[in-house]
């Protein structure tokens, strides 16, 4: 029998990453950004830009997931991502640079707080803040693109954060 909102015996669950969008404005994609965070248990999502469309587009993609997700929104992220390094989260970029790491082979830290930078749908992550971080991963690609959509690569990071903190 395939199950449903009402009869799965899922456990909550909330761990210790906060996900950071460095410009992330197409409202389907925050929507979904809403879903993939209160799917795997992240503490807090954190919107950066000027323009953050949080409206009815959004919404009706969210499936009203912004209501239970912790979130805010901020117009400077240098701020943001430097205050968590204060508060001493092990930063970590979702980008493609010549020295990024495979996710598949990176260890995430168990023990202290993690912030998945995830970056704008046409310019990723802004050199300033990439610098700031305590590392950089990549997803591996097989194909001819070498990029993927922030929500589905948000989606696989946050899948693999979640599986070693399980572990």
């Amino acid at each position: 029998m395939q199950l449903n909102h009402y009869n799965t015996n899922f456990q909550s669950e909330k761990f210790p990453i906060t996900v950071v969008c460095d410009n992330v404005t197409n409202a389907p994609n925050l929507g979904s950004l809403f879903r993939i965070c209160d799917a795997f248990g992240v503490e807090e999502l954190i919107l950066c830009g000027s323009h953050i469309p949080l409206g009815r587009k959004m919404a009706k993609t969210s499936r009203a997931t912004e209501n239970v997700v912790k979130h805010q929104t901020h117009e400077d992220i240098l701020n943001v991502v430097t205050k968590l390094k204060s508060k001493e989260h092990f930063l970590v970029a979702l980008e493609i640079t010549s020295e990024s790491k495979s996710i598949q082979n990176f260890n995430f830290p168990t023990n202290q707080a993690i912030t998945l930078i995830v970056g704008d749908e046409n310019f990723g992550i802004s050199e300033t803040v990439l610098k700031l971080c305590n590392t950089v991963v990549h997803i591996p690609m097989y194909g001819q693109n070498s990029s993927m959509n922030v929500v589905q690569a948000t989606n696989i990071a946050v899948y693999e954060i979640t599986k070693q903190l399980n572990e």
